[in-house]
């Protein structure tokens, strides 16, 4: 059985280094700006924290979820171009890995009221054969962020 946001949520305040929440007009506006509306799980980690470092702090952060002034589109978190040579339009950038890789949200695939998330390697990006879905929602990549306490190579195993 899943872990309930709300529980993780608890974890993140608990244990891991949040940002303080975002206004819920904070939100309607990032919503305004990029289009799309969050998902649930989304909606509720950015009203609880906008942002988090996960495990540890920067520069040492595994994670780094990004505040929702910081996401944009992959193609130009990873290539700085919003062009449609370096991937879909649909793809943003969630979550910072580290040297230039990312934790990716396509929110032209929602699935179960969920956007899913994908590997987001700079040097693979947007190949699909290495760019592999590493969880079905946010609160999954969340559930997993936290219990492998690992990078993103851990991820989805």
């Amino acid at each position: 059985m899943a872990t309930p946001m709300s529980s993780l949520l608890e974890e993140v305040s608990r244990e891991h280094f949040p940002y303080p929440p975002a206004a819920s007009e904070e939100v309607d506006a990032f919503e305004r700006r990029v289009g799309w509306k969050l998902d649930p799980d989304l909606r509720a980690f950015y009203l609880h924290c906008n942002g988090a470092e996960l495990i540890a702090r920067l520069p040492e952060t595994p994670y780094r979820v990004l505040p929702l002034h910081k996401i944009v589109r992959a193609r130009v978190a990873i290539y700085g171009e919003d062009d449609d040579k370096w991937g879909p339009a649909s793809v943003y950038a969630l979550c910072d890995v580290q040297d230039g890789n990312y934790v990716l949200v396509d929110v032209a695939r929602l699935e179960n009221d969920r956007y899913p998330l994908f590997d987001g390697d700079h040097e693979a990006w947007p190949d699909p054969a290495y760019c592999k879905q590493v969880a079905r929602s946010f609160s999954e990549f969340l559930y997993q962020a936290l219990r492998t306490r690992r990078g993103l190579n851990w991820l989805g195993e």
